[in-house]
C-alpha cells in the first residue's frame, strides 16, 4: 500500500494597481506565483507567508487575506510543466501537495537583488476578463469554441450551452464579472485552455505552472466581490488621490467601465474620503482636488460593510 505523505505550501495572490491596470506579482518568468514551504517554526499560516514573501521578493505585504486551500487529488498532473520546476512529485511518488493561498493587495515597487519578481497584468491571463472598452475580441473567439463543446455531445448541449450563456453573458445573459473563477474552470473543463492540454494562443491567455492560473482566477473573483462591499480598494491607493485615479482603479479591477456621476455621488455618501486641501494637474486637464480616505470611517466600514458603485456605463 501506498504511503501518502502531503506537503505544505503557502501561495500567494499580490495584487496592485499600476497605471490603470490591475497586476499581480510573479515568479519564474512570469509562469508561476510566488510560493513556499510552510515552517512549522512559524507562529501563523499568515506570519509564514508575510515572512516568506519579504525573504524571496523585499516586498512587504499590507492587507492579506485567507483564499482557498487547493489540495485536489489531480492538482500534481500539472507538476513539472512550469519552467525551472524539476521532476513532477506526483501522485506515484506518494505525495501530495497542499497550497494554502492568500491573497495580499499591496502597492508595486520594485524588489532588490537578482531574479527579482516580476509584475504581469491580470489580463495577460485572463483576457475575456476587461470589459473596459466593450467585449473584448477574445471572449468572441472563447463563445465560439464553447459553442462546439456544448454541441460536442448533444444529450448533454442544451445544459452545457445554458451554463456557457450564464458564465460568460452569451445570448441576452449578463454579463457578471465576479464569475471569473468559473468562467477558467469552464474553459478548462472544456479543454480549451494550455493548462489542460490545448494550445495556447491569444484568446485563451497566458498560461501558468500547475494550477496557479486558477488559484489567480481565485483571487480576482474574490476581489472583485470583496470592493463591493468592503473599502479594501483603499489598500492600493496612494496617501492622496483624485477622485478619477480612484475611479480608475475600481474600473481596473472589475473589468468594467462605471457611470462617472452615480460614483461620485456614491462615494460623497459613504464618507470614505476627505479632501486634502491639495490639488494636482497630472491628469493633463484642469486642477483636481486631492483626496485622503479617512482611517476612522474604514474602520467603523470594516465592521458595518461599503458598498462600492459598480453601475455600469
Amino acid at each position: 500500500m501506498t504511503v501518502m505523505h502531503a506537503h505544505t505550501e503557502l501561495i500567494a495572490v499580490l495584487t496592485a494597481v499600476t497605471g490603470a491596470e490591475p497586476r499581480v506579482m510573479t515568479v519564474r518568468s512570469g509562469n508561476a506565483l510566488p510560493s513556499g514551504p510552510f515552517e512549522l517554526g512559524h507562529r501563523s499560516l499568515q506570519s509564514g507567508l508575510r515572512e516568506w514573501v519579504g525573504d524571496q521578493t523585499g516586498h512587504p505585504v499590507g492587507y492579506l487575506e485567507q483564499l482557498y486551500t487547493f489540495a485536489d487529488r489531480d492538482r500534481s498532473s500539472f507538476e513539472g510543466q512550469g519552467e525551472g520546476q524539476g521532476e513532477s512529485q506526483g501522485e506515484g511518488e506518494g505525495r501530495r501537495t497542499i497550497s494554502i493561498s492568500y491573497l495580499g493587495l499591496v502597492r508595486e515597487q520594485a524588489a532588490p537583488g537578482a531574479g527579482k519578481p516580476g509584475w504581469h497584468g491580470w489580463y495577460e491571463y485572463f483576457p475575456w476578463e476587461d470589459h473596459r472598452s466593450g467585449r473584448p475580441e477574445a471572449l468572441l473567439s472563447i463563445a465560439e469554441r464553447l459553442r462546439e463543446w456544448a454541441a460536442s455531445e448533444p444529450s448533454r448541449r442544451d445544459n452545457r450551452q445554458r451554463r456557457v450563456d450564464f458564465a460568460f453573458g452569451l445570448n441576452g445573459a449578463a454579463w457578471n464579472e465576479d464569475l471569473a473563477l468559473q468562467r477558467y474552470e469552464m474553459l478548462y473543463e472544456a479543454e480549451i485552455v494550455a493548462e489542460a492540454g490545448a494550445k495556447a494562443d491569444h484568446a485563451t491567455g497566458r498560461a501558468m505552472f500547475a494550477d496557479h492560473r486558477r488559484i489567480l482566477a481565485t483571487g480576482i473573483a474574490r476581489l472583485r466581490a470583496k470592493i463591493k462591499y468592503r473599502p479594501v480598494v483603499f489598500e492600493l491607493m496612494p496617501e492622496n488621490f483624485t477622485l478619477l485615479q480612484l475611479q480608475r482603479t475600481i474600473e481596473a479591477l472589475a473589468g468594467l467601465t462605471l457611470h462617472k456621476p452615480n460614483f461620485r455621488r456614491l462615494i460623497d455618501q459613504q464618507e470614505l474620503i476627505e479632501e486634502t486641501g491639495g490639488m494636482t494637474s497630472e491628469t493633463g486637464g484642469r486642477p483636481a482636488k486631492l483626496f485622503r480616505y479617512r482611517h476612522a470611517v474604514l474602520e467603523e466600514r470594516a465592521l458595518s460593510g461599503s458598498k462600492l458603485p459598480l453601475s455600469r456605463n
